[in-house]
């Protein structure tokens, strides 16, 4: 899986997560079900965000700002130089410097870039655990960690919650490989007015973009 789409993948898929979590954790399951009750009551969702990596042992940090916008199985996605379209079956991603276009179907099993998929799946994977209630930049919010139950890359996912907002402010996914994907929101918005269009591909749009249809 490239970093895009691993990036991709766990993004939604934690901003979206539903169901219930295998080896549940009394607290920390209802804390997560107000944030999913909440977040299926949204028709869109559209975040601006930060991203980091960091890897100590190789000396690497990177940032990064992107902004997700969200309705059912279609989103688009905008970070470092490409923009990620999916309307649920096709998925477009534009590489802009480049000036590349590469068409996929949507792959219907665990890993696909999907939200429908990535929720039916997501709460049977996990162990959940309330870690505790802390300060996260001026903040107050529930700290939960997330350990996959197996074959994932990474080692375990951080989550902070806004207390009273019941709403995902940041979390960190801890990767086997040494790196650290860091995301904040930080801007949060519901039930915007969203044409159909942003989810598909306009060709006329990008009349100089090189087209590498891969289905």
């Amino acid at each position: 899986m490239t970093l895009m789409k691993k990036i991709t993948t766990l993004f939604i898929s934690i901003l979206l997560t539903t169901g219930c979590f295998a080896q549940k954790d009394k607290m920390a399951t209802e804390i997560l079900d107000r944030v999913i009750a909440k977040t299926e009551s949204h028709k869109t969702i559209e975040v601006e965000f930060a991203y980091s990596m960091d890897n100590v042992e190789a000396d690497i940090h990177e940032t990064k700002k992107g902004k997700l916008l969200v309705m059912g199985d279609k989103y688009r996605l905008n970070i470092a130089e490409q923009i990620v379209i999916s309307d649920g079956e096709t998925l477009w991603t534009l590489l802009m410097e480049d000036k590349e276009v590469m068409i996929n179907e949507v792959e219907e099993n665990s890993e696909a870039i999907t939200p429908t998929n990535l929720l039916n799946s997501y709460g049977e994977n996990y162990k959940s655990k309330y870690m505790k209630e802390d300060q996260v930049d001026g903040k107050t919010v529930d700290l939960i960690e997330l350990t996959p139950l197996e074959g994932k890359t990474y080692s375990k996912i951080e989550l902070a919650i806004e207390k009273n907002l019941d709403r995902i402010y940041s979390f960190s996914i801890y990767d086997k490989n040494g790196s650290t994907y860091s995301y904040v929101i930080n801007k949060y918005t519901a039930n915007i007015p969203v044409n159909e269009f942003a989810f598909t591909f306009n060709e006329a749009d990008y009349p100089d973009f090189e087209i590498v249809d891969m289905r």
